[in-house]
């Protein structure tokens, strides 16, 4: 799934300031939420769930300029990871939160994601992200202040970084009921431990997910990458 795939991408985007927040959850959180045809993929044994948020930038269809009123952004997504019964490794979204509406809707048609429309606002501070997001109709913000705090390495085969990261195949419920597959390519992440001060759960309960009351067991930055989207398939 890493390897770059054969034809033309439909979309060019970079995202900056990836903070990868990560709770080993029991698969009976998780598997009632999937749809009919995909499984918990387990690392270990284990079940995970993640809180990403991060920067869109230069979104723009492929081979044309970004805009400045449209191709930057701030999104957060709440996802996990599964196969499908080939076995095909992908990435499964609760949600993904976003501040702009014409992404939201494009999205939601092009991809079949569930997108949602969010107050979001986002700065640095001191070398740290300032980041926070309030989902519409909800009462509360999910707040996040986070910094890399260790040297960039690649993830290793086999690792737990490797297995929540290295994530190439995007997996979508269309309204006929179908799966599609979405592929997305780009160099591998350079990842840091980091730490994160205040950090929410939220995102995960606004989905009726319940994450265990600790810290993530694992957090980690990437530094920004670029990033080539490629079109909805029936099939991987």
């Amino acid at each position: 799934m890493r390897d770059r795939p054969i034809g033309r991408p439909v979309m060019s985007q970079r995202w900056a300031n990836l903070l990868f927040l990560h709770w080993q959850v029991d698969p009976e959180e998780l598997s009632p939420h999937l749809p009919e045809g995909l499984h918990l993929d387990l690392h270990e044994g284990n079940a995970w769930l993640g809180i990403v948020p991060f920067h869109m930038q230069r979104i723009r269809p492929s081979g044309l300029l970004p805009l400045p009123w449209l191709s930057w952004f701030l999104e957060l997504n709440v996802r996990t990871y599964v196969h499908d019964e080939q076995g095909n490794p992908g990435v499964w979204f609760f949600s993904l939160d976003c501040d702009q509406p014409l992404a939201v809707e494009f999205a939601r048609r092009s991809f079949h994601l569930p997108y949602q429309h969010a107050s979001m606002k986002s700065r640095n501070k001191d070398g740290s992200i300032h980041y926070s997001c309030r989902r519409r109709g909800e009462e509360a913000s999910a707040d996040y202040v986070y910094q890399a705090t260790g040297p960039r390495t690649l993830a290793k085969p086999g690792s737990l970084e490797f297995f929540l990261a290295e994530r190439y195949l995007l997996i979508s419920h269309s309204p006929d009921g179908s799966l599609r597959y979405g592929r997305v390519h780009h160099s591998p992440y350079q990842l840091a431990p980091a730490r994160c001060e205040p950090w929410s759960a939220l995102p995960a309960e606004w989905n009726g997910i319940h994450l265990p009351d600790s810290p993530p067991h694992s957090t980690l930055w990437a530094d920004p990458v670029d990033v080539s989207v490629f079109p909805l398939r029936p099939a991987c």
